[in-house]
């Protein structure tokens, strides 16, 4: 079937999408992956912490615990002193601020936002990046430029890993265990551990076996690399190296790698969406011309770019372009008809890119997407789809099987042993945060009663604005992911999150009481959700597994997203701030 039929025939190109879906999904949904614990936990190990400084344990009663130094955490501090309020401690398990950009060294790592767009608080620090889509080192200084700024290093807590949370109904107050003996009491927490903070592997068979090198992006090992985040990778010299997994960490990471090893394998499972980069300088007169307020605009008119309700003039980068609205329908044209027609005229366009850059005929169909474009998040590169034309690499395509196991001497793909003296694992993080697991979070979390929250969502997330949850009170989700407003630019959202928690913890403190939402506010919101729904469950059960639909698995599929946008959504926070609070 020809490309040019594809595009024509939209039947056939949903019994392609369902095909190549089929061969992707597995019964173990999410649970394929396994954790760093037990013979993995040298995988969790901090590269980039020196010798630790000894501490003797709290024990501080306080109006606030923070959980977690990355951005969550960090724009929760900044929100709580916009409040006034300055008891507060956090807590975070890495050796400085950062969060995943703390973590997250791996040559090639980047913002695929917009740094001006992304970066948060720029005008409040003073502070320019220095090019379109910052690498990830200037991004981790920013962030520790927050923390100086607004006076946040006397309140942290480094190389602090809260073990237990629980809510003590005796004293109405939060108690927070760590692993530094640390038993610290707060009136509310402010839960800013993330989506990105736990790394995951792929439970190949073997796994354990393989002789050679190996690590995860989210802990580089530059020991044995060589070079540094801007490359210079000279220790992969004469070695043969294979990447396990393509999605933005391996796109940025494999170029990199290609630069240096004598061998690469891209060893990939599904392929990409792949788009245009075109990073560039920022432009020093164009900095000169920015007044107060700039920032804040510009994230709007990003926002609104990519919803279709503004021009795509200022920021001018690939999101809009993507994953841009389809529009309004030819007169007579079902909507959900021309929706999906629009998907697949997009996606084809995606495709073409590949056969117009990678001269390989075979590898190049290897590398097309065929699946709705709203399935998994792009990826921007301008090196990935040209390292295939290099004579050193090589695409190691496992029709979405993944590897069959692992031996000590390599991977074997169809029987065929790959051997390779490095396996470098970019399969990312558990983003799959529909279950909230002391395994993947590090430490356990209990309510009213000693429900634990693994408990009370067993059945399916509930929440109030994906921030709150009844029977844990004064607890606030700063950056979750699910039932929020869906939103290419994540620290937007996590902004709102904080602001939103900073003015309810400051109504909490003022009146001296706890507070929780009930379980009819929370279906009251699922009912919001429902109705507001973009991404609904067919399209979802279509879709070849991501982290968006909880890796295919059935029953992590549904509506967990708020489709109202995310400024209906900050509208309605402060609606409801407004009638709850005053």
């Amino acid at each position: 079937m020809s490309e040019a039929n594809d595009t024509s025939d939209h039947d056939a190109l949903a019994e392609r999408y369902a095909a190549e879906r089929a061969k992707r999904v597995r019964p173990e949904g999410a649970a394929q992956y396994i954790h760093g614990t037990g013979a993995f936990a040298h995988y969790l190990d901090d590269p980039n912490r020196t010798a630790d400084v000894g501490r003797a344990p709290r024990t501080d009663e306080l109006d606030v615990v923070i959980i977690g130094g990355g951005m969550s955490g960090l724009l929760a501090a900044v929100a709580l002193r916009e409040q006034g309020i300055d008891s507060f401690t956090i807590i975070e398990s890495g050796a400085d601020f950062g969060g995943v950009w703390y973590w997250n060294r791996y040559p090639g790592a980047a913002c695929d936002v917009e740094s001006h767009v992304y970066m948060p608080l720029l005008e409040e620090t003073g502070y320019i990046p220095s090019e379109k889509y910052a690498r990830s080192s200037e991004i981790r200084q920013h962030l520790r430029r927050i923390g100086r700024h607004f006076g946040l290093y006397e309140h942290a807590l480094f190389g602090t890993q809260a073990t237990r949370i629980a809510w003590d109904e005796a004293i109405d107050r939060w108690t927070i265990a760590t692993d530094r003996g640390d038993l610290i009491r707060a009136r509310s927490v402010l839960l800013g551990s993330g989506t990105l903070n736990h790394p995951k592997l792929p439970g190949i068979p073997g796994i354990e076996t393989f002789a050679g090198h190996a690590f995860h992006t989210s802990r580089w090992d530059y020991d044995y690399s060589g070079g540094r985040e801007t490359g210079e990778l000279d220790g992969l010299r004469g070695k043969r190296v294979a990447v396990i997994g393509t999605g933005s960490t391996g796109i940025q990471v494999a170029p990199e790698v290609a630069k240096w090893a004598d061998k690469l394998l891209v060893v990939q499972r599904t392929p990409s969406i792949v788009a245009r980069r075109d990073n560039s300088p920022t432009d020093p007169a164009w900095a000169e011309t920015l007044t107060p307020g700039w920032q804040e605009a510009r994230i709007e008119h990003f926002e609104k770019a990519v919803s279709g309700l503004a021009p795509n003039d200022v920021i001018g980068d690939a999101w809009p372009e993507i994953w841009g609205p389809p529009g309004t329908p030819p007169p007579g044209m079902d909507p959900r008809e021309h929706a999906l027609s629009v998907d697949f005229a997009k996606m084809e366009e995606m495709r073409v890119r590949v056969s117009s850059i990678v001269r390989d005929p075979a590898t190049a169909e290897a590398l097309k997407p065929y699946y709705y474009r709203f399935c998994k998040r792009p990826c921007f590169h301008d090196e990935y789809l040209q390292m295939f034309n290099q004579a050193n690499v090589e695409l190691v395509d496992t029709q979405g099987r993944g590897v069959e196991r692992i031996e000590p001497r390599g991977i074997v793909v169809d029987g065929k042993l790959h051997e390779v003296d490095c396996i470098v694992f970019a399969t990312g993080f558990d983003l799959e945060v529909g279950a909230f697991t002391h395994e993947t979070r590090g430490f356990s979390l209990t309510g009213r009663g000693g429900v634990d929250i693994e408990d009370r969502w067993r059945n399916g997330y509930k929440s109030l604005h994906g921030i709150t949850v009844a029977g844990f009170p004064n607890l606030f989700l700063v950056g979750a992911a699910r039932h929020t407003a869906n939103t290419f630019n994540y620290p937007f959202m996590v902004r709102e999150h904080a602001r939103h928690a900073a003015a309810v913890v400051a109504k909490i403190l003022a009146r001296g009481t706890a507070w929780e939402p009930s379980e009819a506010e929370e279906a009251e919101w699922a009912r919001a959700i429902e109705e507001k729904s973009r991404f609904d469950t067919d399209y979802s059960r279509s879709c070849t597994p991501s982290y968006f639909n909880t890796k295919g698995d059935e029953n992590g599929v549904g509506k967990v997203s708020y489709g109202g946008g995310i400024f209906d959504y900050r509208d309605r926070l402060a609606d409801w701030r407004t009638r709850v609070f005053g």
